[in-house]
């Protein structure tokens, strides 16, 4: 991907922040969600945001774009907004799942979402397989893109059963290597606070619903996400303490057996994920692509518009990542893009 940033917007955490709060999104009219809510296996829930079609019809036979969201992410993420955006004027189908107690109502079950769940990911691949007739294509940003790219190594050939190719954008694929780096000085101070602001009162939320779950001083204490994995991620989904869950959980020592096209794309100044801990060609299989630009921060690419200064859209990954998606669409599929 040949990413430049605008000149006013320098540095990993400029491009970071401003895309979120001020990037323009998409092109007209905001993309139009409808929301729908699964039953899971144990008896929760999530809810798909879909994109709005003019034809139900049309869409089940297009191409089908699922974006799962990162961190405390939802489908009003500027990334969601902006995949949504994209998959429209290509004339793609687009849903996003919400990963447990994201989508603005607590789940039911005492556990809730982490970086590795490539078993919740298969089920919500394989449910979106069996009620679209079109390809399936999927593409993770941050959390959600490490959990996919490790569910494509768990399932090595059998992904190609669910998904003609799938994408991580900005994703911590060495869990152990981005935790240190998000728990020190600025971004200890930013994005910690930012995360344990919604993460901690959800938490708190869940001890209501399940007393006894984890020691509420505890959590109260936790100043970083090392603490409140140890306290709250770990314990509840199965792993023996942060160590044991970011090891086990990242995707970079699954990646040499992806077999389905996949790309992983990493910005180098990333204030998120160090650029020593992204994986190299060697820690790959020959069907990732691996594109590391140097500048984009952590999903931020923002790119200047014609009106130029201060005005500049995400449009710029977003369709960067759907046209490599759309080379591994069948040639069927190719033909029905609208590209509006």
């Amino acid at each position: 991907m040949n990413y430049r940033a605008p000149w006013w917007l320098p540095g990993g955490n400029l491009q970071t922040i401003w895309a979120a709060l001020h990037g323009r999104r998409y092109l007209g009219d905001k993309p139009q969600l409808r929301r729908e809510r699964w039953t899971t296996p144990d008896q929760d829930f999530v809810d798909v945001d879909w994109l709005m079609y003019r034809s139900s019809a049309q869409s089940k036979s297009q191409p089908l774009l699922v974006v799962f969201h990162g961190l405390e992410g939802s489908s009003s993420s500027h990334y969601a907004e902006a995949f949504a955006g994209v998959a429209r004027s290509r004339g793609w189908a687009c849903a996003v799942p919400h990963f447990r107690g994201c989508s603005g109502e607590l789940n039911l079950a005492p556990r809730a979402y982490h970086s590795g769940d490539f078993a919740e990911i298969d089920w919500m691949l394989r449910r979106f397989k069996t009620m679209h007739t079109g390809p399936v294509l999927a593409v993770g940003i941050s959390l959600g893109g490490n959990a996919l790219m490790r569910w494509a190594g768990e399932l090595e050939s059998a992904a190609a059963e669910v998904v003609s190719a799938i994408t991580s954008v900005c994703s911590p694929l060495d869990l152990t290597a981005s935790g240190k780096a998000i728990g020190k000085g600025f971004n200890r101070q930013t994005y910690t606070r930012m995360f344990l602001g919604t993460m901690v009162p959800k938490a708190m939320k869940k001890l209501t619903q399940h007393p006894h779950l984890f020691s509420r001083d505890a959590l109260l204490a936790a100043r970083d996400l090392y603490a409140f994995d140890n306290i709250f991620t770990a314990p509840l989904h199965g792993f023996k303490d942060t160590d044991d869950y970011w090891r086990r959980a990242s995707a970079k020592p699954h990646m040499q057996r992806i077999s389905v096209p996949a790309l992983a794309l990493n910005a180098l100044n990333d204030p998120f994920v160090p650029p020593a801990s992204l994986p190299g060609t060697g820690d790959v299989s020959t069907n990732v692509t691996l594109w590391q630009p140097e500048q984009g921060g952590h999903v931020g690419f923002p790119a200047e518009s014609a009106v130029g200064f201060p005005h500049a859209y995400v449009r710029a990954m977003p369709m960067a990542v759907c046209e490599f998606l759309a080379q591994h669409l069948p040639s069927s599929a190719r033909s029905l893009e609208i590209h509006g």
